[in-house]
């Protein structure tokens, strides 16, 4: 009887285990691309080089969904040039005029507050994709404190002079698409996200269109 009652356990702790770690893709919903084609004349350290093809799917937990949607987003610039800052997770993705915000020059942030904490696994970035563009100094940050002065989790920095104060990054450079950029939280546990940027190689505004979190 003891026997069969171990086997019981194990089975089902086995079972359990099993269904915590299935993995599935995130789903992201894409926006109509506003450009085609490779960038050029971009003469910019430390830049990716575009995949040339659709990205792959990122795996995550399942049931693990954009948790910042429709929640509270603060900036450094309280007065946006254009927009507002509410636009970032308001799930609208589109390029064109009339849906991003465009926040002053020098470094920026905006912090979007989960409400909770939460594991996340990846947050996907649109900055501005109606023209190819780099963005300068994308710092991303998560942290329980509000104020982000203790228990700060770096997990994307391209500030390779450490000119924004964050830290030196290590990170590269990308071009702005349609696709956004994905980055790989690994599953940090976090109820505040913070995005930092320093101009652009076209202007030295910021700009963001939509901020996706992907946790449970």
């Amino acid at each position: 009887m003891k026997m069969l009652i171990f086997i019981g356990v194990f089975l089902g702790i086995f079972v359990s285990n099993s269904l915590a770690q299935k993995m599935v893709p995130i789903q992201i919903d894409l926006p109509k691309a506003m450009f085609v084609g490779t960038p050029t004349n971009m003469t910019i350290d430390k830049l990716e080089k575009p995949l040339g093809k659709p990205r792959p799917p990122f795996l995550a937990p399942e049931g693990t969904k954009n948790v910042a949607l429709h929640k509270k987003v603060t900036s450094t610039d309280d007065m946006p040039i254009i927009g507002e800052v509410d636009y970032i997770t308001d799930g609208d993705k589109n390029g064109d005029e009339g849906y991003f915000v465009e926040l002053g020059p020098f470094t920026q942030n905006i912090t979007i507050d989960l409400e909770k904490e939460y594991n996340i696994y990846a947050l996907v970035l649109w900055h501005f994709h109606k023209q190819p563009r780099v963005y300068f100094d994308v710092i991303v940050q998560l942290s329980n404190d509000k104020d982000f002065k203790k228990d700060v989790k770096t997990i994307f920095n391209n500030d390779l002079d450490n000119s924004s104060k964050q830290g030196k990054g290590t990170d590269w450079h990308y071009v702005e698409t349609a696709e956004g950029k994905l980055i790989d939280a690994k599953g940090e546990k976090a109820r505040y996200v913070r995005l930092y940027s320093k101009g652009n190689n076209s202007n030295d505004l910021n700009h963001y269109i939509e901020v996706a979190v992907y946790g449970k």
